[in-house]
């Protein structure tokens, strides 16, 4: 599948994914809300399981599954020895740590939210035993989802979510009819009721890994247990593992820095709900741009790397940062100027939307330089160098670390979500300064400078993109106007301003024949 087609494939799933993504968030915020205790005890302990699953899964899954199985797939049984070996091994160590973590919950609940009362906190540990078994089910998904992209089946891992999102809503809107909406507050939180909340969360779950496994007996892979580990190359393996490990955990740190320093503003504040559902938004971007087109060309750079065409590599990576900079700078343009409509989508009245939307423009500062980052940091995966992306994440880590404890002392509770989100904006791109510095001293130079030159002139135009849709917002009433009455009409009057700075944006691009937005059409004509 050609890197157009499976872009395609991705950004389809992904975009549904994350807009049924949404839907969910606007369910659970009319059932719960986004600004009050109850909220944010649930929005802890559903994190538990995601938290987790990033330190022993994600990185490890990201930087070291994909390129190896491309390697595994040029052996005489197209490697299905390999992946049995492989699916075996992670069923074992993701079952375990998922028995650990559950057993674990209080603990990990103190750890999370030392700022909740003790009946906050009882609240978010009954939630916790049903949400964070969620992490063996993230687990095989991921493990599954990755081996599947490595061997260019791209299609289930993106669009099987979407299943995870009909299940939550349902059982979401079961809650609603059974027990109320708004239910924001600590009292008369029953049993039945923190079940069927928290138990459609990880039935959600659940269902994504069926449906992928159902997927993965299609292609034609075998499904069986092999403990024969040996000669599997567990030594390499583990080598890069540790450093993606630690990678993944360096960042995991400091969102557990940022939780302890966010929840003592839980009740009248934006706190952890409120930066989960921001976070959900900034990620519909992410998702649909950086890791739907970003997946494809990460396993051609793999398959470059393996066959030592160095070249070629250089050039992918060098038109992969250019085609998602495109992208991802009007789509933060577009969110920035929609970012109060947006906030409505997912709160409960015009005032909580005023409060949310700066923890969401906070957020979008990163937003070029993670899509830069991505391929930045894939490249040294495909070279197989785990190290480096651990020195400089563990720098980023650090900063973040000092910058966010220094929003704690000088930030007032209401404006500190937004301080920590602005926090991680700033360390995130000095980590890919410094991540493209090391990337070059490492591997030579890939010619960064006319691509960075390239995003140069693509911020250029999206600021008179951005003041065009802000003109629209400011026409409309601005925070005063219809786009603020409820969450449907937060929704169409931030895809009305998001589609005028879009529009005015390729007119620009247009305008100065910009060859990249030829490159663009070009691969949506092929998809």
């Amino acid at each position: 599948m050609g890197i157009g087609r499976a872009s395609a494939v991705i950004a389809a799933g992904t975009l549904v994914s994350r807009l049924t993504g949404l839907l969910r968030a606007v369910v659970l915020v009319a059932a719960i809300g986004s600004v009050g205790k109850a909220s944010d005890a649930f929005a802890v302990a559903n994190q538990l399981p995601n938290s987790i699953y990033q330190v022993i899964s994600a990185g490890v899954l990201t930087g070291v599954i994909v390129p190896q199985v491309v390697r595994a797939s040029a052996q005489k049984d197209g490697g299905h020895a390999f992946l049995a070996k492989l699916l075996t091994l992670g069923t074992i160590i993701v079952g375990s740590i998922t028995l650990v973590a559950t057993i674990g919950a209080p603990l990990l609940i103190d750890l999370y939210a030392p700022g909740f009362g003790p009946e906050q906190s009882a609240l978010a540990v009954r939630f916790a035993y049903w949400c964070v078994p969620q992490l063996f089910f993230y687990g095989m998904f991921a493990l599954l989802g990755e081996i599947l992209n490595a061997r260019r089946v791209f299609g289930p891992y993106a669009w099987a979510p979407i299943i995870n999102n009909i299940v939550s809503i349902a059982g979401f809107a079961l809650f609603m009819v059974l027990f109320g909406q708004s239910r924001a507050g600590l009292n008369g939180w029953s049993t039945e009721m923190i079940t069927l909340l928290a138990g459609a969360a990880t039935l959600g779950v659940v269902a994504q890994t069926v449906v992928l496994l159902l997927f993965w007996r299609r292609i034609g892979i075998p499904l069986r247990l092999d403990f024969q580990w040996r000669g599997m190359g567990l030594g390499h393996m583990g080598k890069l593992a540790f450093w993606t490990f630690l990678t993944t955990l360096a960042g995991q740190v400091v969102g557990l820095v940022q939780s302890r320093v966010i929840t003592p503003a839980s009740g009248e504040n934006a706190s952890v709900a409120a930066s989960q559902y921001t976070w959900l938004v900034f990620m519909v971007a992410y998702s649909t741009i950086v890791l739907a087109i970003g997946t494809p060309y990460f396993t051609r750079i793999s398959e470059h790397a393996a066959a030592e065409k160095h070249e070629e590599l250089r050039e992918t990576a060098r038109q992969a940062i250019r085609i998602l900079g495109l992208l991802v700078i009007v789509a933060t343009a577009a969110i920035a100027v929609a970012s109060v409509p947006a906030a409505r989508i997912f709160s409960s009245s015009a005032d909580e939307a005023v409060l949310i939307a700066p923890v969401l423009l906070a957020y979008l500062v990163s937003l070029l330089p993670l899509a830069v980052l991505f391929i930045v940091q894939r490249t040294f995966y495909a070279y197989g160098d785990a190290r480096t992306p651990f020195v400089y994440t563990l720098i980023q880590a650090a900063l973040l670390v000092v910058l966010t404890l220094v929003v704690a002392v000088t930030t007032p509770l209401e404006q500190r979500a937004a301080m920590v989100a602005l926090a991680q904006s700033v360390a995130s791109t000095v980590q890919t300064v410094i991540a493209a510095v090391m990337l070059r001293r490492k591997f030579g130079s890939f010619g960064l400078g006319g691509t960075m030159l390239a995003l140069g002139r693509f911020v250029l135009l999206a600021i008179p993109a951005a003041g065009a849709g802000w003109g629209l917002f400011l026409l409309m009433g601005s925070v005063d106007g219809w786009m603020l009455d409820g969450m449907l009409q937060g929704a169409l009057g931030a895809a009305l301003i998001a589609g005028v700075t879009g529009i005015v944006f390729v007119a620009l691009l247009a305008l100065f024949r910009v060859p990249e937005l030829t490159t663009a059409i070009r691969m949506l004509r092929r998809r």
